[in-house]
């Protein structure tokens, strides 16, 4: 487990993203410029982990293709390692990019397909980095048709106890691995809540716990607002995964969060 919640950056380098994505694209690829200012700021703004997405995977998304992702994600993690002292997270399930990115520098694998994907378990063997396992019901085109559960806790422990045996079966130590219930992904906006509401549950696979709720339409259901408006809430939403046992919080909002967190941290005694 970790020490302190850390927060993660939320860095899309895809056209398609639902809440940023194209920000940081030109008509010739990634704009570097605007890439490493983005960057830049997320860590003077307390971000920790930097997490590099090449391949959109909001509900309805398209795949892309593997050159496409390398092109993408390729650019930012060469641009960004060297410049910068902060973990980069590569946001993948494509074996290829998990490979590359590993020997560019990055320090975090984090598969929303719980490296379910062929090959993609023996390139993080290979990778020896740490590895965030996310729960997805479906293919992001599909996921929001598939949000039947017997009880969306119990069967989303269920499945994320088979990947990290999975992983185990691989050769990969259980020591490099994070878990995610993947808030958004196959899920309903009750379902949603009552995965936060629960969060503590998950405590008992003794991983740090990742949570990725930022700016997320659970939120626009509750409030009315659009993605660029739900900064508040997301914040007030960090807050409440850290105090449900969450180690890493994925946000596109990295001050306001920063900020969210110390004054919890206050409130408990923590200044």
């Amino acid at each position: 487990m970790l020490a302190t919640p850390q927060i993660m950056g939320v860095l899309n380098v895809t056209p398609d993203s639902f809440s940023d994505g194209g920000q940081l694209l030109s008509e010739s690829g990634v704009d570097v410029d605007r890439l490493l200012m983005r960057a830049a700021n997320m860590v003077t703004d307390g971000a920790a982990i930097l997490d590099i997405g090449g391949e959109s995977t909001r509900p309805g998304a398209a795949p892309v293709s593997t050159q496409q992702e390398l092109d993408r994600v390729m650019t930012a993690v060469s641009l960004l390692a060297p410049r910068l002292d902060v973990i980069l997270s590569v946001d993948t399930s494509n074996p290829q990019v998990m490979r590359e990115a590993a020997r560019e520098g990055a320090g975090l694998l984090n598969d929303v397909r719980a490296f379910s994907r062929p090959g993609a378990l023996d390139a993080a063997l290979e990778a020896q980095l740490p590895m965030s396992l996310m729960h997805m019901s479906d293919e992001p085109d599909r996921m929001q048709e598939v949000t039947q559960y017997c009880d969306v806790v119990n069967d989303v422990k269920a499945f994320l106890g088979e990947r990290v045996a999975a992983c185990i079966d691989a050769g990969i130590d259980r020591s490099q691995m994070l878990i995610d219930p993947g808030f958004g992904f196959g899920k309903t906006v009750a379902q949603n809540y009552d995965m936060l509401r629960r969060l503590g549950e998950l405590a008992s696979f003794e991983l740090p716990i990742l949570v990725g709720v930022s700016r997320k339409s659970m939120i626009g259901a509750i409030t009315g607002r659009p993605a660029s408006e739900r900064v508040v809430p997301s914040a007030v939403l960090a807050v409440l995964a850290v105090a449900r046992g969450a180690s890493i919080v994925r946000v596109h909002d990295v001050a306001e969060t920063a900020d969210a967190l110390a004054v919890w941290r206050a409130t408990r005694g923590e200044v």
